[in-house]
């Protein structure tokens, strides 16, 4: 995609105390209607900075999709989940049905970039390996964040798969390998986004008062002479063919975050076939009451229903969650895959072929092994035909693959009872 610079207009000054500047009016509040589970840690290192809030809907269900909203505030907080738009997007969410989780991430006072979209991954998986602890429902996992954390949420939706981002001569590590989940995919299945920056290299910089910006306290170094290391935090950079559904919203007199900043990832998108909406909010500011109205917040769990029907549509649906503490998600026993995707060029050779593949009770959907029918604990075996990788793994009722490079695979699943079944399937 082509790259432009935008003008550089006047910088935000703001107070984090009031919520104001580029964290933007937040507030909080609670969530209505739900029973709420606070200060869980999902790294496990006692640190509050990785800690989440989780909040079920009342009505009783056998497991609920998920949300999970990330706070604004110019990657400068490591505690703002009290005020993560409770009482306006989250109460939204779950007042539709979903389970909303609200985390704490490292500040760049903490760790820079890009230990935040650390921090957010391993959420994902944190929530993907308690799906029967909480009653989340993983066929549906979605992110959502205002402004740093719609950030966040756009390169947690746009990087599945990728292990590393390149720009030149900078390569950075996408994934980490933060908690006890690391098997479970940090993969999402849409996203939606508030007043985000997305680009963090062309977007209007947010000043310090004279001591540099808050983008560059942020990445670790100012925009001069570091584009490449700009570049890897941008998500316009990282769209692909294979991200899931997006909407944005941004405000059309948004002084903190240029409305500029949306356009350009929807483009990106809309380049590669991604599903996507962009919400030009008329009089919209950086947050607020003009930005959170009840047409917004409908149009919001609209977009997330329809991204759930249609990967309804395409996959099977696990109504029982997975109580298995392996991950579904592809455990590469042999060598680690050391390629690196260079963000710059775009690569064409990702997903799995669209067509259904059976034999017996397996079928492969999307990037998803499904075995029907079989209630117990499955152990799998994937070989490369060319020998240069094995995976193995256990997993019940369904395979993530996502994770697994281009190329023609078998896979053998046993069973407690000694039944074997073989299928096979190509990754272009």
């Amino acid at each position: 995609m082509k790259k432009f610079m935008m003008a550089v207009g006047v910088t935000a000054v703001f107070s984090f105390a009031q919520f104001g500047g580029f964290g933007g009016p937040q507030g909080g509040g609670s969530v209505p209607n739900t029973d709420k589970t606070a200060d869980v840690n999902y790294v496990g290192d006692g640190k509050g900075y990785h800690t989440l809030d989780i909040y079920i809907p009342k009505e009783a269900k056998e497991s609920y999709p998920v949300v999970i909203h990330t706070y604004g505030s110019a990657w400068s907080s490591n505690n703002m989940k009290g005020s993560a738009d409770l009482s306006t997007i989250c109460a939204a969410y779950a007042k539709a049905g979903y389970a909303v989780v609200t985390p704490n991430h490292r500040a760049a006072s903490d760790g820079i970039y890009p230990a935040q979209l650390h921090d957010i991954k391993a959420v994902v998986r944190f929530v993907r390996g308690n799906a029967a602890k909480y009653k989340f429902d993983t066929n549906f996992v979605a992110v959502s964040g205002f402004s740093s954390g719609g950030h966040l949420s756009s390169l947690t939706a746009t990087t599945c798969g990728l292990k590393e981002g390149k720009s030149g001569s900078v390569t950075v590590d996408l994934v980490g390998d933060l908690g006890e989940f690391t098997s479970f995919s940090s993969c999402v299945d849409g996203a939606v986004l508030w007043s985000p920056p997305t680009d963090i290299y062309t977007m209007n910089p947010i000043s310090m008062g004279g001591s540099g910006t808050m983008e560059g306290a942020f990445i670790g170094v100012e925009r001069q002479g570091n584009k490449d290391k700009w570049m890897v935090a941008s998500s316009p950079y990282y769209a692909s063919d294979d991200d899931p559904p997006i909407i944005m919203f941004h405000g059309t007199s948004d002084n903190v975050v240029n409305i500029e900043q949306s356009q350009e990832l929807y483009d990106s998108l809309k380049h590669h076939n991604v599903v996507t909406e962009f919400v030009k909010v008329s009089g919209g500011s950086h947050g607020g009451n003009v930005m959170n109205s009840t047409e917004n917040l409908n149009k919001a769990v609209e977009f997330l229903n329809k991204a759930r029907e249609a990967k309804a549509a395409k996959t099977p649906v696990t109504t029982v969650p997975d109580t298995s503490k392996k991950d579904s998600a592809v455990v590469d026993t042999s060598k680690k895959d050391t390629t690196v995707r260079d963000t710059t060029v775009k690569d064409t050779s990702t997903g799995f072929v669209p067509r259904l593949e059976k034999s017996y009770d397996l079928e492969i959907h999307g990037n998803r092994l499904f075995a029907l029918g079989a209630p117990e604990t499955l152990r799998y075996t994937i070989i490369a035909v060319n020998g240069s990788r094995k995976f193995s793994g256990v997993f019940r009722k369904e395979l993530d693959l996502s994770a697994l490079p281009p190329g023609i695979y078998g896979i053998m699943v046993d069973s407690p009872s000694g039944v074997m079944n073989i299928i096979r399937f190509v990754r272009k």
